[in-house]
């Protein structure tokens, strides 16, 4: 693995932990939209990292499904992994203007998909 996709991968693994370390305290005072943040933001620096590694291109998003449907055009095995609704996550969270605060379960949910998608494509890049 080059060292520009090490960067990638590190950069998502920072995102996770960041979310993991959040999820250690007690479920009331979890931040549920900071840590589904950055889970989103793992996974798409993941899928990049992928993308990269196998010199395909991609536009500036931060759409889950497209850039997994990329993953997929280059390899079969992606339709076995997940993005849920992650992509909401990457901005429409993060304002005020569409208030919404997920719940604990969703964040779980959203972290284990992370760590998931993680766990998929490092495989990949093996």
């Amino acid at each position: 693995m080059d060292e520009y996709i090490k960067n990638w991968i590190q950069k998502a693994d920072n995102d996770l932990q960041v979310a993991s370390n959040e999820l250690n305290v007690t479920d009331s005072d979890i931040i549920t939209d900071a840590i589904c943040f950055h889970c989103q933001q793992a996974v798409e620096k993941y899928l990049k990292a992928f993308l990269i590694s196998n010199k395909i291109e991609f536009k500036k998003t931060h759409n889950l499904d497209f850039l997994l449907s990329l993953c997929i055009e280059k390899d079969p095995d992606f339709n076995n992994i997940s993005v849920d609704d992650l992509s909401s996550y990457a901005v429409e969270i993060r304002y005020p203007d569409d208030f919404y605060m997920p719940n604990v379960s969703e964040t779980k949910q959203a972290f284990n998909i992370a760590q998931s998608v993680k766990e998929f494509i490092i495989n990949k890049l093996k």
